[in-house]
């Protein structure tokens, strides 16, 4: 598709953008593509491969999925983001966060836990030490054969 000017239109201006205004009161499911911002208020689940943007008189209670969220409103809900969470001064998340980033300003709030794939991290340290485990028992082991060898030559 083309503009007025001749002209392709750019990536930005193509992506889906949906707007929850203020005075929106919503309860359900909400499956999205691209960026949505929220104003209202909203009960329930919103998901999003995109931007999740939490306007500052916001409130989401339920769960949240989104591939990034920037708050500045209220959540009270379970957050998992693929790429990052973001919290303004104004935000106030009560629930836990799961994402592999977190930024927060000074004056936001945040009451929960937060998963930052700590645990793929001990995963890897795990994986490691039996790794190198294996290898100090396969040296064992070869001397082990080593000396039977030996013993029967």
């Amino acid at each position: 598709m083309w503009d007025m000017n001749g002209k392709k239109p750019s990536p930005e201006r193509d992506e889906n953008f949906t707007f929850l205004g203020r005075g929106v009161d919503f309860k359900g499911v909400i499956r999205f593509d691209g960026t949505v911002r929220v104003d209202g208020r909203l009960e329930g689940e919103i998901h999003t491969t995109g931007t999740l943007i939490v306007g500052e008189h916001a409130v989401i209670k339920g769960l949240v999925v989104a591939g990034t969220v920037i708050c500045g409103g209220r959540i009270n809900a379970t957050v998992t983001a693929t790429e990052k969470v973001q919290l303004l001064k104004s935000a106030v998340l009560i629930g836990d966060i799961r994402t592999p980033a977190l930024a927060m300003e000074e004056g936001a709030h945040h009451h929960g836990m937060c998963e930052m794939g700590a645990n793929k991290i001990t995963e890897q340290l795990e994986h490691e030490a039996q790794e190198a485990a294996n290898v100090h028992n396969l040296a064992a082991h070869r001397g082990k054969l080593r000396a039977q060898e030996s013993s029967q030559g």
